[in-house]
């Protein structure tokens, strides 16, 4: 799919950004194809300045050369752009989609922010993020329930979400001395069906990249 334009969809993306990551996902799911320009974060491009001039940030979908910024609005402009493909978030249930987009922006609020800490701080600042991490796993967990997916049955707009993340895990657990399998073996069990997935396989890198890739952070900012 990537490196035709058959839609007129270019992504602007990183290559590790879970965020970006999500589009992607979302895009194979739906079977587009679409062009994928990889970007230099240290060295931002005059396209990417262009196309989201308010945050600066990946990724941006361009759809016929119209920015579209910010993955979960990238995702909900995908199933509305193009109703003919496999819809993500839950048809005809207005309630449904809200509780979906309720979930997204949870781990949006809360998942990413709290990892960065746990990787960043020491002291009392990491104990805190890593009570936060545990718990906000067993919260995900606990809107999982009993469920193959977050949809229940059907892979989804929560699971696009957030599967991005299981690349992370690893990450999480060495810097917050965690086993989310132990904390939360039905949210483990539920990454390990995504990760069956081709759209999941094919976009996510393995979790010891991700690792190599935070220690190389650390490292430029310094930390120890």
């Amino acid at each position: 799919m990537a490196g035709e334009k058959k839609q007129g969809l270019q992504l602007l993306d990183f290559w590790v950004s879970p965020f970006g990551q999500r589009c992607r996902i979302a895009l194979d799911e739906k079977g587009l194809s679409y062009e994928y320009l990889e970007q230099d974060l240290a060295n931002k491009s005059e396209l990417l300045l262009r196309a989201n001039p308010v945050h600066k940030k990946i990724p941006v979908l361009l759809h016929a050369g119209r920015p579209v910024c910010e993955s979960l609005i990238i995702v909900q402009y995908l199933d509305e752009a193009f109703p003919a493909t496999p819809t993500l978030l839950p048809a005809g249930d207005p309630y449904a989609r809200a509780q979906a987009r309720f979930w997204a922006d949870y781990v949006d609020k809360k998942l990413y922010d709290c990892g960065t800490r746990l990787w960043k701080l020491k002291g009392d600042g990491h104990a805190q993020a890593r009570t936060e991490m545990v718990e906000i796993l067993r919260t995900l967990e606990g809107a999982l329930g009993e469920g193959r997916f977050f949809g229940g049955e059907a892979f989804g707009f929560v699971d696009v979400a957030l599967v991005p993340f299981t690349s992370w895990f690893l990450t999480y657990e060495r810097f917050g001395d965690l086993s989310v399998e132990k904390e939360c073996p039905k949210l483990a069990a539920w990454a390990k069906r995504c990760a069956e997935r081709p759209s999941v396989a094919k976009n996510l890198y393995p979790p010891e990249k991700v690792y190599e890739f935070i220690c190389g952070m650390k490292k430029r900012f310094g930390i120890e």
